[in-house]
């Protein structure tokens, strides 16, 4: 069973996750409200493998909202789902700790597919979101690639990560075989020091945020 938390103000968005949650074999909400504050005082004790978590909260943020949270459950994972499509918030809410982020627009199917996709190790991103990354890692200054002393084949593994390939998938991208990006990833896990994929690839957004100023402003979707 997949146990799931909404943080979202707007009530007929925040009921609708609710239903396509409950609606679905394997998957069932324990907790809904609009607020960060009623989210940090009823989350750690509910302790839901997943957490849907606007960015636009009344009163503290989304974002801060998970970071606070995964100070207080390490474990749990936090999908921000929201309607603005905005490098700068991309990146901040996967510094706080978000390893995911999906469009509103997103169907029951997609918002499903994420929620198993984060349970199972993955980082689940719109096709946009992920294009979007792309862009910013591409405009990334080389000193930024270089300074964990990953190889070019390394750097371009782990911009695939961050659009959520699978290992096959991103064996078939970049025409290698699966065992030899099984080991590019042991390479790129030892050297940035981390765990899995998830780790890996907020580690290294982390380390772009420098340049996120100059990538374009808000649109609203």
């Amino acid at each position: 069973m997949n146990s799931v938390a909404i943080v979202e103000d707007n009530a007929v968005m925040r009921n609708t996750f609710r239903q396509w949650i409950d609606a679905a074999p394997g998957f069932r909400c324990v907790f809904a409200c609009a607020t960060a504050e009623e989210a940090l005082a009823e989350i750690p004790r509910l302790k839901p493998d997943v957490v849907l978590m606007d960015i636009h909260l009344p009163g503290e943020s989304g974002i801060a909202c998970t970071a606070q949270l995964k100070e207080k459950l390490p474990d749990v994972q936090v999908i921000i789902v929201t309607v603005y499509r905005n490098h700068e918030l991309i990146f901040q809410a996967l510094q706080a700790g978000a390893c995911g982020y999906l469009l509103k627009r997103s169907s029951p199917e997609e918002l499903l597919k994420a929620i198993s996709e984060v349970r199972s190790g993955g980082a689940p991103m719109t096709s946009e979101i992920a294009r979007m990354l792309v862009e910013a890692f591409q405009k990334k200054p080389a000193s930024v690639v270089s300074g964990d002393g990953l190889t070019q084949r390394e750097s371009e593994i782990l911009v695939l990560l961050s659009e959520g390939l699978s290992n096959k998938e991103i064996a078939d991208r970049v025409k290698i075989s699966y065992d030899t990006v099984r080991a590019h990833l042991r390479h790129i896990y030892e050297k940035l020091h981390v765990r899995g994929r998830t780790e890996a690839v907020r580690k290294y957004l982390k380390s772009s945020t420098s340049v996120t100023s100059g990538l374009g402003g808000t649109t609203v979707d």
